[in-house]
């Protein structure tokens, strides 16, 4: 196939928007549909090659392989390299560990399996994930695997017209099926082949059935598809269900500007022809660098320094790296064992299975950083929250029995389920009712980007069908809870307030006694994670404390109906002059930055007793 500039810059345009929307998201917020751009480019390129070979009869699916090698592992297995060296140096063991097992998936084309069974792609935990990019490459070796069998095996049993037919409704049925998947099961829907698939079967129908464009139809025809991408760049965002019904703005824009074969400015300029021919290189490498300005806290002159060093690193891997054509002979099928790629693999993955068995080569750290990361990674799971076993209305509650008739209602996010563990301690005679979903506000107007926050919006419900003598809340307000909505943090802020004051009004009438607990110590000295990186102290100054509760502190004067109501500040009861993070044998009180451990919780919630009195 004759070079293309077109599909060259179309490269350039996905590269553009992944990198900036992982460098700054707010700078291009569906930025991450440029990785959706990427597949159809794949989808056409490789179908026209396997297309041609099947109508040549000259289709070799283990040269077809190996040339996929030849492109993508040798570039890949340099960033796994340099990063293991760099873990080596730089890494605790729980991360080196981790590194290993992601370096390893990577280079074996499963990351997108590990990455979907640990958590979602937007969760605050992946930008640890020095690797995580690696999905989108993984999902795109299991399709160049998959993909030319079928349709081997498809030619055995049908003509080219059919095959042709074939791709067209399979591409049509996939979309649906990804549209199903992503409001069902919204992680695999991002990370899983299924899903995906049909975003590179839609190249292949652009290479299948051709547009016959002229003139100013060409012209038009780029213009939609170039609005299409940048439209699905700006009015998505990560909060969006994807890929969903919302994936085919990008795809089908890239779809129109393959079809268009316009030699417009956009995809043509010299700089999107450079940024495209570097465009591979340039993905592999920004994202270990948006790790790194996380990783280590570092300020914002580092992302335009991560952007510049991104497409810096790019240049170089594409120009001596990618360029590199490692030459087989193919006379027998035992040469395919001596493929460079395939040996290439096999180092990396061996070496990052034995940093990965070895716990991070843990014993080459002194005794200290041992102790302290066996401790950190104990603390970081240590959490006890048992799931709801009673149900009113449509509201799932976890309820203690007690032996008396009078009734408490604990309702609220995380920050309530982690005073389970003292609550349940107590035995006490009040029937103990728990409302809760972690990471979400009572407010309606909270919307939480993952799931539902019905089962404790719909307070009502429960507080009108059971009296409760006391009810017990808490208030937990920072500016990252005012993030991921679209109208001002001002105005949500406000909302925010104004709502929760209707809701504290409604459980004073509704109630004997109200409770309202305040945050907890919280700051990164407390996360088991970041102090085990960083060795930092074993305690936080009470007044650095204190001032990261401003807004949440501003916030609750503009309560209105906060009078009546028994105000608990956990951080007179647990800190002095100063809030301890862990005892003298590096045992940590947290499990993150702002919650209790179980055992923590039992042995010093004192303050919740003033409840039970």
């Amino acid at each position: 196939m004759k070079f293309r500039e077109d599909i060259n810059g179309l490269r350039a345009i996905a590269v553009i928007a992944v990198v900036l929307f992982h460098f700054r998201p707010a700078w291009m917020p569906g930025g991450f549909a440029g990785v959706d751009v990427f597949f159809v480019i794949s989808g056409f390129l490789m179908t026209g090659i396997i297309f041609r070979g099947i109508e040549k009869e000259s289709f070799s699916i283990l040269k077809f392989y190996v040339a996929r090698a030849n492109r993508i592992i040798p570039a890949l297995s340099l960033l796994c390299l340099a990063l293991l060296v760099f873990g080596w140096l730089y890494l605790i063991p729980m991360d080196y560990k981790t590194l290993g097992k992601h370096a390893g998936s990577s280079i074996s084309f499963l990351s997108n399996i590990i990455y979907w069974r640990e958590s979602g792609y937007f969760d605050s935990s992946s930008q640890e994930k020095w690797l995580l990019h690696t999905w989108s490459l993984s999902i795109e070796w299991q399709f160049y695997i998959i993909y030319p069998l079928i349709l081997v095996a498809m030619k055995r049993f049908m003509s080219i017209s059919a095959m042709k037919k074939a791709i067209l409704i399979g591409t049509i049925i996939g979309f649906i099926f990804s549209i199903i998947i992503t409001y069902n099961w919204p992680n695999a829907a991002y990370f899983l082949l299924p899903t995906r698939a049909w975003e590179m079967m839609i190249g292949g129908v652009a290479y299948l059935y051709p547009f016959n464009l002229r003139g100013k139809q060409k012209k038009i025809t780029e213009w939609v598809g170039i609005i299409l991408i940048f439209s699905s760049y700006i009015f998505i965002s990560k909060s969006s269900p994807w890929p969903g019904y919302l994936a085919i703005f990008p795809v089908l824009g890239s779809f129109m500007i393959i079809q268009a074969k316009s030699n417009g400015f956009i995809t043509h300029n010299k700089v999107f022809q450079k940024l495209g021919a570097w465009s591979y290189s340039i993905y592999l490498w920004h994202w270990p660098l948006v790790v790194t300005i996380f990783y280590f806290s570092l300020n914002d002159l580092f992302i335009y320094l991560g952007i510049t060093l991104s497409i810096f690193l790019g240049f170089l891997s594409h120009t001596y790296i990618e360029k590199i054509r490692f030459k087989n002979e193919f006379s027998h099928v035992l040469n395919y064992l001596k493929c460079k790629p395939l040996l290439i693999t096999l180092v990396i993955f061996s070496s990052s299975a034995i940093i990965f068995s070895t716990s991070g080569v843990y014993h080459r750290y002194s005794d200290d950083i041992q102790l302290k990361n066996t401790n950190a990674l104990n603390a970081i799971s240590d959490w006890d929250y048992p799931q709801p076993n009673l149900r009113v209305g449509s509201s799932k509650i976890r309820f203690l029995k007690g032996s008396s008739d009078k009734n408490i209602l604990f309702i609220g996010a995380s920050h309530i389920e982690q005073t389970y563990p003292y609550v349940q301690s107590l035995n006490s005679t009040y029937n103990i009712y728990y409302l809760t979903k972690e990471g979400c506000f009572v407010t309606p107007s909270y919307v939480h980007p993952k799931w539902s926050c019905n089962n404790i919006q719909n307070y009502k419900d429960i507080v009108k069908n059971i009296h409760f003598e006391k009810i017990v809340t808490s208030f937990y307000l920072f500016d990252e809870m005012l993030s991921e909505h679209k109208e001002t943090k001002e105005e949500q802020l406000k909302n925010r307030i104004n709502e929760y004051d209707k809701f504290l009004l409604f459980v004073k009438e509704n109630s004997k006694k109200t409770y309202l607990i305040l945050g907890e110590p919280k700051g990164i000295e407390f996360d088991p994670k970041m102090s085990a990186r960083f060795n930092l102290p074993n305690y936080i100054n009470v007044q650095t404390v204190r001032k990261q509760y401003n807004l949440h502190n501003e916030a609750i004067k503009k309560l209105e109906n906060i009078t009546d109501i028994r105000i608990i500040d956990p951080i007179d009861f647990l800190c002095t002059d100063i809030c301890k993070v862990m005892d003298s044998k590096y045992t940590f009180y947290y499990k993150d930055s702002t919650h209790f451990r179980p055992w923590y919780a039992k042995k010093s919630l004192q303050y919740l007793n003033t409840i039970f009195e």
